[in-house]
């Protein structure tokens, strides 16, 4: 669940990291008004709330100096498309004039499988591109989840980064309160960006992304409410119908993956990722998927337009090959589009299936596993 930034900053107010003051507005009614009311001083940024990065090159944040300003932009973007999602909401608060910008962020690190301080004196830019260009310009430091954040973690990150010691005590504060975030909300991802130092010596968060495990859902009420309020894709909704999981995971990836099983899904993912292609959505079919279900599942994964190639892998159990590859058949002989389907089948009546699959006519190709599944993706003989 990736949370709006504005609900990430109500979960800084709560846990002490300083934010900038603003209002969420979901109206184009009395701007002007609203931002007095919230005791907002001009100029204000103006951003609007989605679930996607580079609202900035977007044009999704703006700045006014006063309230006609305000109630143009906010007519403007309030209702607009951007990247794909409708703006629903908006949020204003008083411009930073910030003397340094930094970022950080607490990241679930599958590696060394603790939370992992991602910290550098570069903030408010791309930091994948920082990794590219400035690699030593990162900390990457692990939590050791038994001890927390200890003193010599804020000494190093000060030390490293060439920042003032003294701010040392205000670091500590705000690492802190953010590692806590991380732990009791079970986020996959808490970050800062930019966490910037204003010309008064104080520390404040600019902007905020929380990612929360869905598994952690349950026990907090309050993200469950929030997650009521999101518009979901026309895709998910679609597939929850059929008790299917759809993940949206990279905006322009034209891989997906289809499995029963989120272990194998994020397998697949992993791999097709260090091939250096790019997974635009996941399909978790969940056990005792029919034919018929499956001929739904497949039919709604390739009526995503950016998706060209499909690997369904199976471990048939509940699931029986054979009435998998029956419902990739009657999926494919409805596909209008020429989209390449890589199928991987093991278990119950696989060899039935692999039968099937056989079959049927065009870009349907049958694999013995995962990794050569993967080859498959990557060989240049997919559409």
């Amino acid at each position: 669940m990736k949370l709006l930034e504005y609900k990430a900053q109500e979960l800084f107010e709560k846990y002490g990291v300083p934010v900038m003051k603003g209002v969420v507005i979901d109206s184009i009614d009395d701007v002007a008004l609203k931002i007095s009311d919230a005791a907002l001083e001009y100029p204000v940024v103006i951003k609007a709330q989605v679930q996607v990065g580079g609202r900035g090159k977007a044009g999704g944040i703006q700045f006014a100096n006063d309230g006609q300003q305000a109630q143009a932009i906010t007519e403007k973007l309030l209702f607009s498309d951007l990247k794909g999602f409708k703006v629903n909401k908006l949020l204003i608060v008083e411009k930073a004039a910030p003397d340094k910008e930094w970022y950080l962020s607490i990241m679930l690190d599958r590696l060394t499988k603790c939370p992992l301080i991602i910290f550098s004196a570069l903030g408010g830019v791309d930091i994948e591109e920082t990794a590219k260009t400035d690699p030593d310009k990162i900390l990457k430091i692990p939590i050791n989840p038994l001890l927390g954040i200890q003193d010599y973690i804020i000494r190093y990150m000060l030390t490293k980064t060439g920042i003032d010691k003294n701010l040392f005590k205000d670091m500590k504060i705000i690492l802190k309160q953010l590692y806590s975030l991380f732990m009791e909300y079970g986020c996959m991802l808490a970050e800062i960006n930019p966490l910037a130092l204003d010309k008064n010596g104080k520390i404040i968060a600019l902007d905020g992304k929380v990612d929360i495990d869905e598994s952690a859902m349950h026990r907090l009420p309050d993200i469950m409410e929030f997650a009521k309020t999101l518009p979901a894709s026309p895709l998910v909704k679609e597939a929850s119908e059929f008790n299917f999981l759809y993940i949206t995971i990279e905006e322009e990836g034209d891989v997906a993956v289809m499995s029963n099983g989120s272990g194998m899904l994020m397998s697949c993912i992993d791999l097709i990722s260090k091939k250096g292609m790019q997974v635009g959505a996941a399909l978790d079919l969940g056990g005792g998927a029919t034919a018929e279900r499956i001929k739904e599942a497949v039919r709604i994964v390739l009526s995503n337009k950016k998706i060209d190639k499909l690997f369904i892998s199976i471990f048939g159990g509940i699931t029986r090959c054979d009435e998998v590859a029956k419902g990739i058949k009657l999926a494919m002989e409805e596909q209008k589009e020429n989209k390449t389907v890589i199928v991987r089948l093991e278990g119950t009546n696989k060899q039935e299936g692999v039968e099937v699959i056989n079959s049927i006519k065009g870009s349907v190709i049958t694999v013995d596993n995962i990794p050569q599944g993967v080859k498959e993706l990557s060989s240049g003989r997919c559409v």
